[in-house]
């Protein structure tokens, strides 16, 4: 009972520590970007054109959308991929379990 209750734990625990993992790459891809952004669109704040065709350049979303992608797949791997490796642990559990 006790060693199911600390492997519940160890369980949940790094659940967590993938959740914030993930959070925190959130986190620093907005302010990474945002800041990227600033500077790059820095130099064209002279007119309201200006700023807004910068801001929507390839030079600027190119780094928005590349990281994007690369979170978004962190994010698949955070959801789905957590899943596949409860299902795997349990069907390892229960073959060593039967063993015994």
């Amino acid at each position: 009972m006790e060693e199911s209750r600390n492997l519940k734990y160890i369980r949940a625990k790094h659940r967590v520590q993938r959740e914030k993992g993930f959070y925190n790459h959130l986190v620093v891809f907005i302010l990474v970007n945002s800041g990227i952004t600033a500077f790059k669109v820095y130099d064209n704040l002279s007119s309201w054109e200006d700023f807004t065709n910068e801001l929507v350049s390839i030079n600027v979303l190119s780094n928005w959308i590349v990281w994007g992608a690369i979170l978004l797949f962190h994010f698949f791997m955070f959801r789905v991929g957590s899943q596949w490796e409860e299902k795997k642990i349990n069907e390892y559990m229960d073959k060593e379990l039967s063993n015994k």
